[in-house]
């Protein structure tokens, strides 16, 4: 194998892991590993069972990646600040059967799974003690050696657990890897600093593809632009992977302050999560002159598209082209596929294999239409095959009739100075059908005239918003998401509706 068994048996001493208290080399992982794996079977784990991962970013965390995977099980990541109700209905739903989770939020835990039959392992409490009870003898080198269970976001409803097909065999997750690997250009000596939650399928997913090829994480534990700019310095970092938010944060440090930090290692920056503002893109590649600022579109349901930053450079706000024998179409709502230029509903059909939403044949069905998913964007592709995102078919507003899309609303905004982020968003009107508001991030004193008379000029007057809320900051989640729904939702509550 080419991959993290190969690291793992012959390159012992290099660094796999760092962390802000500690530092693992790839040989410490492996043993780790392997004891946590037997724990974990001495549980009742078992090839093709599911085993829950609820901790901040730590080196335990990669070392119950690791040991999951040893025993051919899939890891169930779970974002540490749920709430008990949430947490538990996950569990139940997934059928989780050990939940590697933290002593400091035992309270939520312990609530969650009273009524589950779910063993706890607590990092902070029991996990050193049995890690050193546990059989010493080396398991097989495997990583991963099976999908990822991923629960969405819940942007609509209750969170959807997204499947993979059924576990896969190691040599089948090696292939994958390895064409992953091959198609961002990691390499053995690459230093990645993950920036982002680890329960995040991205930062996640480029976590795994750095330990694949040998390389070093480097495990940022919260966000924070001055302390990434550090880390890039002190340790060389060559690979991150970040959202827009990010490069928002980043740019906000005053640029002489900025340039104090020596980030000349950075070659690769991947980002996805959200759209990239046209202003916000081409200020961070200004601002990170060493590194290839890559873009991607993708879910938790799969890889679709790429693009480079000479590519968007030439054709700016595109998130590019398929991944290598991925397809992609616009179709109609009703199916019928659109030409060249019309927007309309984004479908992909993946490389290899289906996904299917745990426990909800419905939605699975309504993802999937003959060898190709949905999961509700709307856009359109021009003459060259480069797809262009409008927006997502719930956030579109109907007005007196006619579709308004708020992403060009907000990519609007953006382009004010005293504007952060925002989110623009529709809300029962008894005249129009739905009003456009706007809820605005500021970073100097504006007026809500000023606002108008920019959006009016930017995107014309049906589409300018009729009111704007601003805020010192807007509802995010760990990796820096904004949530919108969370700001719609109370909009509709307010005006005596649900969403």
């Amino acid at each position: 194998m080419n991959g993290y068994p190969r690291h793992a048996e012959l390159r012992e001493g290099r660094l796999a892991v760092i962390s802000e208290t500690e530092e693992l080399t790839y040989g410490e992982l492996h043993h780790r590993a392997s004891r946590l794996a037997r724990v974990l079977a001495g549980a009742g784990v078992v090839a093709g069972d599911r085993v829950g991962i609820m901790l901040p970013n730590s080196i335990e965390f990669i070392e119950a990646l690791a040991a999951t995977a040893k025993l051919e099980a899939a890891s169930l990541t779970l974002n540490w600040h749920l709430r008990p109700n949430e947490l538990a209905w996950i569990v139940a739903d997934s059928g989780v059967r050990v939940l590697i989770t933290h002593a400091d939020i035992a309270e939520t835990v312990t609530e969650a799974v009273a009524d589950l039959d779910v063993t706890t392992i607590w990092v902070g409490g029991d996990y050193e003690d049995l890690l050193a009870g546990a059989d010493p003898e080396p398991l097989p080198y495997l990583w991963p050696s099976s999908w990822p269970v991923i629960y969405t976001s819940g942007t609509s409803g209750r969170p959807k657990g997204v499947v993979h097909g059924t576990a896969a065999s190691a040599e089948v997750m090696e292939m994958a890897q390895e064409a992953i690997a091959t198609m961002w250009g990691y390499r053995p000596t690459d230093i990645h600093l993950v920036a982002g939650p680890l329960y995040h399928g991205g930062p996640q997913g480029y976590c795994n593809t750095t330990l694949f090829v040998g390389g070093t994480l480097v495990l940022m534990d919260s966000w924070d632009p001055r302390e990434f700019l550090r880390l890039v310095e002190t340790h060389r970092v060559t690979t991150t992977f970040l959202t827009p938010a990010h490069f928002i944060r980043i740019l906000e440090i005053p640029p002489a302050e900025r340039k104090r930090f020596d980030t000349s290692s950075l070659r690769h920056v991947l980002h996805a999560g959200a759209p990239c503002p046209r202003n916000v893109k081409l200020a961070i590649m200004d601002a990170m002159p060493t590194a290839e600022v890559w873009e991607f579109y993708g879910m938790s349901e799969g890889g679709a598209t790429r693009v480079s930053p000479q590519e968007w450079r030439e054709r700016p706000g595109t998130v590019g082209r398929p991944w290598p024998g991925v397809q992609i179409d616009v179709r109609t709502t009703d199916g019928d596929l659109l030409p060249t230029g019309a927007d309309g509903v984004i479908y992909v059909t993946p490389a290899r294999g289906r996904f299917h939403y745990h426990n909800d044949e419905t939605k699975t069905a309504e993802a999937w239409r003959d060898n190709a998913f949905t999961v509700g964007d709307v856009g359109h592709l021009d003459a060259d095959g480069y797809l262009y995102i409008t927006d997502r078919l719930t956030d579109m507003v109907i007005r007196s009739g006619v579709n308004i899309y708020p992403r060009v609303i907000e990519e609007a905004l953006h382009r004010h100075p005293a504007v952060v982020d925002c989110a623009v968003f529709g809300v029962p009107d008894d005249r129009d059908g739905e009003a456009i508001v706007a809820v605005v991030e500021v970073r100097a004193e504006v007026s809500d005239d000023e606002l108008t008379a920019w959006c009016v000029e930017q995107v014309g007057s049906f589409s300018t918003p009729a009111s704007f809320t601003l805020v010192d900051a807007l509802p995010r989640d760990p990796n820096g998401k904004l949530l919108k729904r969370h700001l719609r939702d109370e909009a509709w509550a307010a005006a005596g509706r649900s969403v």
